[in-house]
């Protein structure tokens, strides 16, 4: 059976300790805002189009696309978006899915040392 692979939006910081509770709500919610605004971006440059298919979206199925990290890290953000490309979800779980496949044939699956 194909294991399903969940998607996580990156955690906030830790705050320190000698910040306030006003401080601390706001820095969540620019952690939450932050994950919209570089999805938002990436459409805008990248457009409404699967990298790696090529199907393109319009205004109403727009959601069906997703950023890719192509570092693997959430959290690399840069303002000109060489860090991101446009999936499609199901292009999109093919890509890790592919990390998956590659960990298990190389003997790093689970259940195996």
């Amino acid at each position: 059976m194909a294991k399903r692979i969940k998607f996580r939006k990156p955690l906030p910081p830790k705050p320190a300790v000698n910040k306030t509770a006003a401080e601390i709500a706001r820095e969540l919610k620019e952690g939450a805002a932050s994950v919209s605004s570089y999805r938002e971006q990436s459409l805008k440059i990248h457009g409404l189009i699967c990298a790696k298919c090529g199907r393109e979206f319009d205004f109403k199925d727009r959601k069906l696309l997703t950023v890719h990290h192509k570092d693997g890290n959430p959290r690399n953000n840069p303002p000109d978006g060489s860090n991101w490309e446009n999936l499609c979800i199901f292009c999109h779980d093919d890509e890790h899915a592919r990390g998956l496949l590659g960990d298990y044939l190389q003997g790093k699956g689970r259940g195996q040392s």
